[in-house]
């Protein structure tokens, strides 16, 4: 029997960012197996969420390459994000009206648009909204329908908007909150919420799933709940799993891979049991005797 030819579906490469003269992050290098759960740890600090913020655009590195995608379908995320102008651009056109398009458009929203979804380490839902309409409005970029078509209320916008609440009420259920559909999310409980937001962005059908500490502030049975349902995310649902996250018992738990980041730089990046007893991690994370 062959073995299935492991491929990534997300290489960073030299990833730098500075914020005036303090470097975040300094010439960061991993990669991201399909179908993986990947935890990406280190001290606060260290320049997780800066990774984040880099891999879902966010924030633009200074140097380096993001490549997400799988199949011959991918994407440098850099690229999308606009790149600077250079004076040969003007005997190029193509490359001139290329950079404008990225340049004026780009964003975030065209980094979602790709398949690469994100929560955040601080809950961002519409507080006024009801949980259901939290889940509807991100599929606005799924919508096969105009604004005329809305106006008018033609069978298109109708079946696009049923499309899309039979995909919110799939997601209600999975996360077991069916019941709280039409309750405004600031009402719900601070675990319920958590997973709201990990709905709302599997709405969107992303191929990868970055979630910024979503064990942060969960009692230990929300934790084992929460355990499951990214398992579920990765086995039933084929979403590759990138996790920044600082309970070790959960990262342990469910992750294939581990990237540890220290003072913006990788100090490690392997297997569970190999990053547990790795003496470089346990000094980042409970320092050194000095003598």
């Amino acid at each position: 029997m062959v073995e299935a030819v492991k491929q990534n579906i997300l290489d960073v490469r030299n990833l730098t960012v500075r914020f005036g003269g303090i470097v975040a992050l300094d010439k960061v290098n991993f990669g991201v197996e399909k179908g993986s759960i990947t935890a990406l740890i280190g001290p606060n600090g260290a320049g997780k969420t800066t990774v984040f913020n880099c891999l879902t655009g966010f924030y633009k590195s200074t140097e380096g390459s993001i490549d997400f995608g799988v199949e011959g379908k991918r994407i440098n995320i850099e690229k999308v994000l606009g790149e600077p102008f250079e004076l040969s651009d003007c005997l190029k056109p193509s490359s001139f009206v290329h950079k404008l398009y990225y340049k004026t458009l780009g964003g975030s929203h065209l980094v979602a648009r790709a398949g690469l979804a994100r929560t955040f380490q601080n809950i961002r839902l519409f507080d006024e909204m009801t949980a259901i309409e939290n889940l509807m409005v991100a599929q606005h970029m799924n919508a096969r329908s105009g604004l005329i078509s809305g106006l008018l209320n033609l069978p298109g916008y109708r079946a696009s908007e049923q499309e899309h609440i039979d995909r919110a009420y799939q997601w209600l259920d999975i996360i077991d909150l069916t019941k709280d559909a039409n309750r405004l999310a600031s009402e719900l409980p601070y675990g319920h919420q958590r997973r709201l937001e990990i709905a709302r962005a599997m709405c969107i059908d992303p191929k990868m799933i970055c979630l910024d500490e979503p064990a942060a502030g969960l009692n230990p049975a929300e934790t084992e709940d929460l355990a499951r349902l990214i398992q579920r995310l990765r086995d039933e649902y084929h979403v590759t799993v990138f996790v920044i996250e600082h309970d070790m018992a959960l990262v342990m738990d469910i992750s294939d891979q581990i990237v540890v980041l220290n003072y913006g730089q990788v100090i490690a990046h392997g297997e569970p049991e190999k990053i547990k007893n790795d003496p470089t991690v346990l000094a980042a994370y409970l320092g050194t005797e000095e003598s």
